[in-house]
């Protein structure tokens, strides 16, 4: 695990240091779901990020203790990637997520649903 500074404000700044990126907490979902991906299999799951971001996120969330990487030395190569118990004791903050997410999408969907009032005709121009 990479070192962290000791300068944090509050502990949120450090969770957000260690999932904080574009990719990462949907990395960690992924494989809190599957136990075991290979690269192929996550970048099949999440199309929005490019191989070179994957990688990148992948390797941070590696040095943080969240993901274990591990090689195959075969040919061809395979690498599998899995949560470590540090990443494993993320999932229940994944899950709070996910049933906030889904709360927001459905007053989404109730907001767009919703019959509009009838509007009341204009007076006649008089």
């Amino acid at each position: 695990m990479k070192t962290r500074p000791s300068a944090y404000h509050c502990p949120v700044e450090a969770t957000i240091d260690i999932v904080g990126g574009k990719h990462k907490v949907l990395i960690l979902w992924h494989l809190s779901n599957a136990r075991v991906l290979r690269f192929g299999e996550l970048q099949r799951r999440m199309t929005q990020a490019t191989p070179k971001m994957l990688t990148q996120q992948l390797r941070e969330l590696e040095a943080d203790g969240m993901v274990h990487r591990e090689l195959y030395h075969q040919v061809p190569p395979k690498t599998e990637y899995s949560l470590t118990e540090r990443g494993r004791s993320f999932v229940p903050i994944l899950n709070q997520m996910c049933a906030w997410g889904k709360v927001v999408l459905d007053d989404a969907d109730a907001a767009t649903s919703a019959v509009p009032a009838a509007v009341p005709a204009a007076p006649p121009a008089g």
